[in-house]
C-alpha cells in the first residue's frame, strides 16, 4: 500500500512543486462550514426544478396507457415531517402510511389505438398512491393521502371521473392497502373502528430493557429503525393493526372480515371465495425487523372464519446469514394464478441449513380448496425454490437457484401429474447476462391474476429481455416453443435506438407497445407492428433537461492487467472536442462481486440511451465542464472456492488503474485531475481507492460505511462473519488506513439514514479519524435525509457541495501541461 499525497506524480521533487500551490489554494479558498442550504450552479438548478416525465402503466386489456404525473422534489419541510421508526420501517402517523412515499400528483389516460388523451379528475393537490387497474380495465383504484388519513378512490375509465368510495380510512402501514377481487370489489386493510388516540410514551421508565442469549447462534445483519422498548411495541401494535374488509365500489359498502390484527397482507383467491391473510404477532424483537417477527399465515373464508392455517412461524432471530439459508417453515405462500383457489408454497428439506448434505434442499407444495388432507408435491429441488409460473393446466415453470454457485435452473413440470419426470428448460449462471433467456410476457386473467401470454393454440409463450451482448444491450421479443424450449427471435432493438417491449397486444404478438429512445430523442411510447412497417407514437413527452443536450456518450471497453475485460459509459460535456485538450474527470462507480471472470467481463448498458440527470446525480457535473466515466466496471472476482473479497483491495485498485489508463490514453482526461466518487458501497470503494492508491486527486463519498467491524455479520455479498474472516474485514475497512488517506475527500451522509450497515456514525467516525490524522476532509450532514436524498434543499445542497469540492481540488489543480513544465 502506498501513502498518497498527490496522484500520479513524476518524482518526489515534482510532487512537492505540485502540492504547494494546491495547499495554498485550499487555505485561501475554502468552502463555508455553515450557512444554511446552498444552491448549485444555474443549469443544475433549472434541471432540478423541471417537471419529471410521467410514468406509464398499461391496462389489463392493453387498450389504455395510464400516465402517472410524478411530483417534483419535495421540500425539506415535507421530508422532515414527524415520522415513526418502528420495526425496521418508517411511518407517517398522519396518513398511517410509509413516510417517504413517492406520491403521484395527477392521472391521465391515453388510448393505445389512437384515442385522444383524457385527464382523470382527482382532488386538487392530491397525494395519489397505489394506482391499480381493475381486472376488466373499466376502473382504476387509487389512494389519496391527507393529514387526516388515507382514503380509497376509484376512477371510471370511460368518463375520467373519480370519487371517494368511502370515508373509511385505510391502513397502508404495510404497503398498498387494497387489492381487486373482481371488477367491483376490493379487499382492503382499514383502520379498526373506534381505534382512538395513539398510546403516549411512558413518562417514567417502567423497568430495564433486558435481552439475553443462551448459547444458540443468532447472527443478524445491522438493521436500523428497530423497536427499542415496550413503548415502541405498543406504537407498532397501534399503527399496524388493521381490519380486513371487502369494499364494494358501486355501493360504497365496507364489510369487515374477521377480527382486527397486525395483518400485513390479505390476498383474495382468484375465485374470490377465500382470503390468504398474513398476520404478525408477539413476541416482538429488538434485534430484527418485522419481517422476522412471528407470523401466522392462514386461509380465511369471506366471512372471516379460519379455514386453514398454513404456517405459524416463531421469531426468526436465529436464521444463519448465508444467502442460501432460510427458515424451516413454509415460505412464499401464495395463490396459484390459474386455479380458482389453490395454495402454493415451498419449504426447506434441509431444515434451512444450506450446508446440510442432502440430495434435495427444497420442495414445492400445492393444496387446493377445501384445503383438507395432505399437500401435493409439485417439485423437489436441488437448489432453493425461486418462483413458479403457471403456463397451462398441464404446464408450470419452476425456477430454482443457489447463491453460492450462482446457478439458476428452470424446469417444466406437469401440475396434473407431478410425479412425471420434469424437463429442464434452462440451466445457467445467474451472473451470465449474455445467456439470459429473458422473462415471460405476462397478461391479466379474467380473475385478475398475472399469467403468461400464450399463442392462440397454447403452444407458445413469449419472452422479453435486455439482450445483453458484447456491443451493449439490445432488447428483444422471442417466441418460446413450450414443447421443445426453442426460441424464435421476432424482434430486436436496432441502432440508433434503445427500444424495449412493454406490452404485447395480441396472442400472435403481431403488434406491441414499446418504449423507444435514442441519444437525442426523449423516451416515448410507440405502437408498432412486429415485422411490419406500422409505427405510431402514443406519447409526446418533452425533454425535461434541454440544458443537457449536446452531451456526448459512448460505451467503452478496456482491459484490466489480469486480463478481465471491463466497460463503462463515457460522457463528455456539450461542445467538447479533442482540440480543447484533456478534461478534469470524475469516475462514479459501485463494485460488484462475481464468481467468474467471464461473467465479470460482460458488457452492461447501451450507447443509445437518452440520459438526463435527476435527483443528486453525479451526471450534473457535465454541465460544469467535467468529463465523467460512469459505472466503470469494478468487479471483485472469486472463482471456485476463493471468496471475492479475499483480494478486494487488489482487484479494486487494478480496475481503477485500468480505467485511468484508458481515459488518459484516448486524450480526454488529465491524469492529474481525476476524482473518484460513489454512493453507499461506492462511497466505501472511494475511501479504499484513496487509501490504497495514488490514482485520484480527490474523492466524494456519500452515505457510506468505512469500518466493517461495525457490520460484523456480513455486508453486500460477503456471507462470512467477522470472526471467520477477520483479516478480510480489517483489510477492507478504509477506517483502518485513515492515516494513509491524504487526498481530499468529501463525506456526505443523511442524518436519518435507514439502510442496513450505513449508519451515520460510519461517516462521523471516518471524519474524526481523518481529521485526527491530518487529512483533508469535509463532512456534510443532511438533516432528515435517509439513504437516498429527497428534499429539494438537500439535493441542491449536495450538488453544490460536489461541484464546489471538485472545482477546488480537481478543476483548479495543476494540469498535465503545467506539471510537465
Amino acid at each position: 500500500m502506498s501513502t498518497r499525497h498527490a496522484p500520479r506524480l513524476r518524482s518526489g521533487a515534482l510532487r512537492g512543486l505540485l502540492l504547494a500551490p494546491l495547499l495554498s489554494l485550499a487555505a485561501a479558498d475554502t468552502l463555508p462550514a455553515q450557512g444554511g442550504y446552498q444552491q448549485p450552479p444555474a443549469p443544475i438548478r433549472q434541471i432540478l426544478d423541471a417537471e419529471p416525465t410521467p410514468a406509464v402503466s398499461v391496462s389489463p386489456d392493453r387498450q389504455w396507457l395510464l400516465l402517472l404525473e410524478r411530483r417534483a422534489l419535495p421540500s425539506i419541510a415535507e421530508v422532515a415531517a414527524p415520522e415513526l421508526h418502528l420495526a425496521g420501517d418508517r411511518l407517517d402517523p398522519r396518513t398511517n402510511a410509509p413516510s417517504r412515499e413517492n406520491y403521484v400528483k395527477a392521472l391521465r389516460l391515453r388510448g393505445v389505438t389512437g384515442s385522444a388523451e383524457r385527464p382523470i379528475a382527482t382532488p386538487p393537490d392530491a397525494r395519489i398512491g397505489a394506482p391499480q387497474w381493475a381486472p376488466d380495465a373499466r376502473r382504476i383504484a387509487f389512494t389519496v393521502a391527507a393529514d387526516t388519513g388515507t382514503t380509497l378512490w376509484v376512477a371510471d375509465v370511460s368518463t375520467g371521473q373519480s370519487r371517494a368510495v368511502s370515508a373509511t380510512r385505510l391502513n397502508a402501514a404495510a404497503g398498498a392497502p387494497c387489492h381487486w377481487m373482481d371488477g367491483t370489489r376490493l379487499v382492503c386493510r382499514t383502520i379498526p373502528a373506534g381505534r382512538g388516540a395513539a398510546p403516549a410514551p411512558d413518562s417514567v421508565p417502567t423497568g430495564p430493557i433486558v435481552q439475553e442469549s443462551r448459547g444458540r447462534e443468532a447472527p443478524n445483519r445491522t438493521y436500523q429503525d428497530l423497536l427499542r422498548d415496550e413503548g415502541d411495541a405498543r406504537l407498532f401494535d397501534f399503527y399496524y393493526t388493521s381490519q380486513v374488509a371487502i369494499v364494494d365500489v358501486e355501493s360504497g359498502t365496507v364489510t369487515p372480515v374477521g377480527a382486527p390484527g397486525v395483518h400485513m397482507s390479505a390476498a383474495p383467491s382468484p375465485d374470490g371465495q377465500y382470503l390468504l391473510v398474513e398476520t404478525v404477532h408477539r413476541p416482538y424483537s429488538y434485534v430484527v425487523p418485522m419481517n422476522r417477527f412471528p407470523q401466522r399465515t392462514a386461509v380465511w373464508s369471506r366471512s372471516g372464519v379460519v379455514v386453514k392455517e398454513v404456517a405459524d412461524l416463531g421469531l426468526l432471530e436465529e436464521v444463519p446469514i448465508a444467502r442460501d439459508a432460510v427458515h424451516a417453515g413454509p415460505r412464499g405462500v401464495r395463490w396459484r394464478a390459474d386455479a380458482p383457489a389453490t395454495l402454493v408454497w415451498w419449504q426447506a428439506l434441509d431444515g434451512g441449513d444450506p450446508a446440510a448434505k442432502v440430495a434435495r434442499h427444497d420442495r414445492v407444495h400445492m393444496l387446493a380448496a377445501p384445503f383438507s388432507g395432505d399437500a401435493t408435491t409439485l417439485a423437489s429441488l436441488e437448489y432453493r425454490a425461486a418462483d413458479v409460473q403457471w403456463v397451462r393446466p398441464d404446464l408450470a415453470l419452476v425456477s430454482e437457484r443457489w447463491w453460492s454457485t450462482r446457478r439458476t435452473r428452470t424446469w417444466a413440470v406437469d401440475p396434473r401429474n407431478p410425479s412425471a419426470a420434469a424437463r429442464l428448460l434452462w440451466d445457467r449462471s445467474s451472473e451470465d447476462r449474455y445467456g439470459d433467456p429473458g422473462r415471460l410476457v405476462m397478461t391479466w386473467s379474467s380473475a385478475g391474476t398475472l399469467v403468461p401470454l400464450l399463442s392462440a393454440d397454447g403452444r407458445s409463450a413469449y419472452l422479453t429481455g435486455a439482450g445483453a451482448s458484447p456491443t451493449g444491450d439490445q432488447p428483444f421479443l422471442d417466441r418460446l416453443d413450450l414443447a421443445t424450449g426453442r426460441t424464435t427471435r421476432l424482434w430486436r432493438s436496432e441502432a440508433p435506438y434503445y427500444e424495449e417491449v412493454v406490452a404485447v397486444l395480441d396472442p400472435a404478438a403481431r403488434r406491441v407497445v414499446t418504449r423507444r429512445e435514442s441519444v437525442t430523442e426523449v423516451p416515448n411510447y410507440w405502437r408498432r407492428a412486429v415485422g411490419g412497417k406500422e409505427l405510431a407514437q402514443l406519447t409526446r413527452f418533452e425533454d425535461p433537461a434541454p440544458q443537457f443536450a449536446g452531451v456526448t456518450q459512448r460505451l467503452v471497453q478496456y482491459r484490466r492487467a489480469d486480463g478481465v475485460n471491463l466497460s463503462a459509459r463515457l460522457y463528455l460535456p456539450a461542445g467538447y472536442d479533442s482540440t480543447q485538450g484533456p478534461l478534469p474527470f470524475l469516475f462514479w462507480a459501485y463494485p460488484e462481486e462475481f464468481k467468474s471472470a467471464a461473467a465479470a467481463a460482460q458488457v452492461s448498458g447501451s450507447s443509445y440511451r437518452f440520459v438526463r440527470p435527476s435527483g443528486s446525480s453525479h451526471l450534473f457535473l457535465l454541465t460544469q465542464g467535467y468529463g465523467i466515466l460512469d459505472g466503470p466496471s469494478m468487479p471483485i472476482v472469486g472463482e471456485g472456492s476463493q471468496e471475492p473479497n479475499d483480494t478486494y483491495v487488489e482487484q479494486l485498485v487494478a480496475s481503477a488503474k485500468a480505467a485511468v489508463e484508458y481515459v488518459t490514453s484516448i486524450g480526454v482526461a488529465d491524469p492529474q485531475r481525476i476524482a473518484v466518487g460513489g454512493h453507499s458501497y461506492g462511497a466505501f470503494m472511494t475511501a479504499n481507492l484513496l487509501a490504497h492508491s495514488n490514482l485520484f486527486r480527490a474523492g466524494i463519498a456519500r452515505s457510506g460505511a468505512y469500518n466493517r467491524t461495525l457490520t460484523p455479520f456480513g455486508f453486500q455479498a460477503e456471507e462470512r462473519p467477522y470472526w471467520e474472516a477477520r483479516p478480510v474485514y480489517e483489510r477492507m475497512s478504509p477506517f483502518n488506513y485513515a492515516d494513509s488517506l491524504k487526498a481530499p475527500i468529501l463525506l456526505i451522509h443523511g442524518m436519518a439514514d435507514d439502510n442496513s450497515g450505513t449508519f451515520p456514525v460510519q461517516s462521523e467516525r471516518m471524519f474524526a479519524a481523518l481529521k485526527g490524522n491530518g487529512g483533508t476532509v469535509r463532512y456534510v450532514q443532511l438533516p432528515a435525509e435517509a439513504h437516498g436524498y429527497r428534499a429539494r434543499e438537500s439535493v441542491g445542497h449536495t450538488l453544490y457541495e460536489m461541484t464546489a469540492w471538485l472545482d477546488e481540488w480537481v478543476k483548479r489543480a495543476p494540469t498535465t501541461k503545467a506539471a510537465m513544465e
